[in-house]
């Protein structure tokens, strides 16, 4: 849907202004290298974000992650370690599934409007984009997974307070989450695009 909705955007914003044909490169590259990274980042935050906080903040109430302590196996690399390396290799892949179909979303709404096939739109974007575009995006999942994993966990493990504190520390794993994400990727826009 957001591509889609890029194109129905540049479709319009662009045509005001006769550069219709343009509209091919501003969505493959507003794609792959800003909103593919971000909109998977924030789903995965509040799907993701939200269960690493939950299971571990359940674990520490529970006094789970203490008992691991004490039987001489260390918390951190049990239970944050698996989920760091995880969202490390799921995030970026997921980007790049989010680039294509965002892409061939486009490619839908935006064939017909620029009165080409949807084939050609495709080879026209593949042809367009380099891999600067695409390693932007994925650089940027990499950071946007250290942050979710590393909020999510250390959320989880500052939770008192019980069930209620479990489920603080949830809403504030996601609302962190996102705010760092946003800040992260402005920070990565600014220097990158100058």
């Amino acid at each position: 849907t957001v591509g889609i909705m890029l194109g129905i955007q540049f479709v319009s914003a662009l045509g005001e202004f006769g550069a219709q044909s343009q509209v091919v490169i501003a969505v493959a590259k507003s794609v792959t290298r800003e909103f593919g990274a971000l909109i998977t980042a924030i789903l995965v935050a509040g799907r993701s974000g939200s269960a690493l906080a939950a299971r571990i903040g359940s674990m520490t109430v529970s006094q789970e992650v203490d008992a691991l302590a004490v039987i001489g196996i260390d918390p951190v690399r049990y239970l944050v370690a698996p989920a760091l390396i995880a969202m490390l290799v799921m995030l970026p892949l997921l980007t790049i599934f989010a680039d294509a179909v965002a892409i061939f979303g486009a490619a839908l709404y935006s064939a017909p409007a620029l009165d080409v096939t949807p084939t050609a739109y495709m080879l026209q974007t593949m042809s367009l984009l380099t891999p600067g575009d695409l390693g932007q995006g994925i650089s940027k999942s990499i950071v946007f997974a250290l942050l979710i994993t590393l909020i999510g966990v250390s959320t989880g493990f500052s939770v008192t307070g019980g069930a209620e504190g479990v489920g603080r520390a949830t809403t504030r794993a996601v609302v962190l989450s996102i705010c760092w994400i946003i800040i992260a990727d402005m920070i990565f826009s600014f220097f990158l695009n100058r």
